[in-house]
């Protein structure tokens, strides 16, 4: 595979960590992020996928599974020593099991809130420290969900663990706002990508595309755009935010 040629310049030089980076949202934020200039270290447990799309995206790859917090912390660490530092977190990793309440397990909400939510705190440990020592102020964008704020039938815990990841970043504002830290989270509603794509249908795009005024459901592309605009020094007085992505969806 072949670099894609840089089309902007609103990252250039930038250091970027994107977990969850080797496919779906994750990887379209870090094939955009690239384009602008970044250098990208992306973080997954499909090593396959991770591998091939940082090498098409002039990136490097690192496997790791988010469950393991000791896993995390040190790959995390290792992605910012071979970038040479870090700029830019994008926690994406994330998910989404349909289980009712009555039926949740113990596992099954341990392991959301692991990859969801406990992984997401970790990485931004690593990388904040290394943002704090180099002095140079950063960018946290968190990927939460609509459903942090409108949760759906059989979601189980997916949606707590989303309204989590929002308390989350805000606290992160609050606490490295006077290192120049920004922190701001994401609420993508019913996006396209390989997250269950088994099991929707037809019917299912055509219903949910009818809860937006735009009449149509997001795309990957549509939620790196605005993760672009967090990265960049065009958002540098914005954090503590959940933004919506849902084609007015949700709209608070």
């Amino acid at each position: 595979m072949t670099t894609p040629p840089v089309t902007g310049s609103r990252l250039a030089g930038k250091r970027v960590i994107v977990t969850g980076g080797a496919r779906g949202i994750g990887g379209e934020i870090a094939t955009r992020f690239a384009a602008e200039g970044a250098h990208v270290g992306v973080l997954d447990r499909l090593a396959d996928r991770g591998a091939a799309l940082a090498e098409a995206i002039g990136g490097r790859f690192h496997e790791v599974d988010l469950l393991d917090p000791l896993a995390t912390a040190t790959t995390t660490q290792a992605a910012i020593d071979e970038l040479g530092g870090v700029d830019v977190l994008v926690n994406s990793a994330g998910i989404l099991r349909f289980t009712p309440l009555l039926d949740l397990t113990v596992q099954d909400w341990n392991e959301t809130f692991s990859i969801n939510t406990r992984a997401m705190l970790t990485t931004m440990q690593v990388c904040v420290r290394a943002m704090i020592a180099a002095e140079a102020g950063g960018k946290i964008v968190n990927i939460a969900s609509m459903a942090a704020k409108k949760g759906g039938a059989g979601e189980g815990a997916y949606p707590a663990s989303k309204a989590a990841v929002v308390a989350l970043t805000r606290q992160a504002a609050l606490e490295w706002g006077c290192h120049g830290i920004t922190a701001n989270s994401l609420c993508p509603g019913y996006i396209l990508t390989e997250m269950g794509a088994d099991t929707r249908t037809e019917h299912d795009i055509a219903t949910w595309a009818s809860y937006s005024p735009l009449g149509r459901l997001g795309e990957a592309a549509d939620v790196a755009a605005v993760a672009l605009f967090l990265a960049s020094p065009d958002s540098d007085y914005l954090t503590g935010q959940a933004i919506n992505v849902t084609g007015g969806m949700v709209m608070h």
